[in-house]
């Protein structure tokens, strides 16, 4: 079997990324590519780690152009994705959105967020949610997926155990995640500006940020009831990695930390792509770099019944174009994992 794929939005890093991973995935052929900046230029005049690697010419951002294909990735920004989603599921291809358009399902809730038009806003309440870990079985033979975000990645499969237990008190919930620059994007911004970022790390979009209800409305959906949580993100100077250290208070205060460790081993022991790590070896960036891994440690604190999660993932690959990888694979009937098994890049 062989996947012929299409990738909308090729010249940002994930598109560069998913280029990556499927040159090296053996069910899996990228057979049209297109951006607005690129047309009519090869992917490797942008990413230019693809010299005489791919010399795949860029086409118009149009859906006719992927007729060939049968599953397209989408790495637009947010509001880009709906119309071409639309168009591309009444061809009857399969569609992987690596944006923010289908992963709320309330559009109010899109609308007050985002703020931008959406051309499809009733597929929203029935578009499944590309986290495998929690929903592999919907995933399957679906025709639209929403590719979660980063940090919301590393934040909700670093609490399912947790909230799956009942052993958090749901108001009492912080997320102080760290993000290396490429989670911004390529365009250049005053804060990622390198004199800006280089030897600094800075706090940015407290309270606002726009991963925040796409968190909520998951860890709600495993704790079988709406909460509410902080979310602190932060720019730190490394190209890859987030680092999230998620802190709540316990329900219970008869906790040991060998039953945390128990509760995240029985979550997570089947899970290919999530390691669960010790307080004595706890996640750091350096350990998933360039790897489809999240690494999750839970540690108990006995002094404030409190409990603390570092979780851990390279933002470019579990945090997207990995996680997207491992979503066409359950999409298609591949073996989930077919493409992803590699080292990582360490040091």
């Amino acid at each position: 079997m062989s996947v012929k794929v299409g990738i909308v939005g090729v010249t940002g890093y994930t598109g560069g990324e998913l280029i990556r991973l499927l040159l090296n995935h053996p069910e899996a052929e990228v057979v049209a590519a297109s951006s607005r900046s690129n047309v009519g230029n090869p992917v490797s005049a942008v990413h230019r780690q693809l010299f005489e690697y791919m010399n795949l010419v860029e086409c118009e951002i149009k859906a006719e152009n992927y007729a060939d294909c049968d599953v397209v990735f989408l790495a637009l920004p947010h509001g880009a994705s709906s119309g071409m989603a639309k168009e591309l599921i009444a061809m009857g291809k399969k569609v992987i959105d690596l944006g923010a358009d289908f992963r709320l399902r309330d559009y109010d809730t899109y609308q007050q967020w985002y703020g931008a038009e959406h051309a499809w806003p009733e597929a929203l309440p029935g578009t499944v949610y590309g986290l495998p870990e929690l929903y592999r079985e919907q995933i399957k033979n679906q025709q639209l997926i929403a590719n979660p975000g980063c940090y919301p990645t590393s934040i909700i499969l670093g609490l399912a155990p947790l909230l799956k237990k009942g052993w958090v008190k749901l108001d009492t919930i912080v997320c102080d995640s760290k993000s290396g620059v490429t989670g911004s994007g390529k365009s250049l911004t005053q804060n990622t500006h390198f004199p800006d970022c280089n030897d600094n790390m800075s706090a940015y979009k407290l309270a606002a940020h726009r991963h925040t209800p796409e968190i909520e409305q998951e860890l709600s959906a495993l704790a079988g009831q709406p909460l509410l949580i902080s979310f602190n993100p932060h720019l730190i100077p490394l190209n890859r990695g987030i680092l999230s250290t998620i802190t709540m208070q316990a329900a219970r205060t008869d906790l040991t930390q060998e039953m945390l460790d128990a509760a995240y081993h029985e979550f997570y022991d089947k899970e290919e792509f999530v390691r669960v790590r010790s307080k004595d070896s706890l996640p750091c960036t350096k350990l998933v770099q360039g790897s489809n891994y999240c690494d999750v440690a839970p540690v108990w604190d006995a002094r404030t019944k409190r409990i603390v999660v570092v979780s851990c993932i390279d933002n470019l690959v579990k945090g997207a174009s990995g996680q997207a990888v491992q979503n066409m694979n359950l999409m298609m009937g591949l073996d989930e994992g077919m493409g992803l098994r590699y080292g990582v890049m360490y040091p």
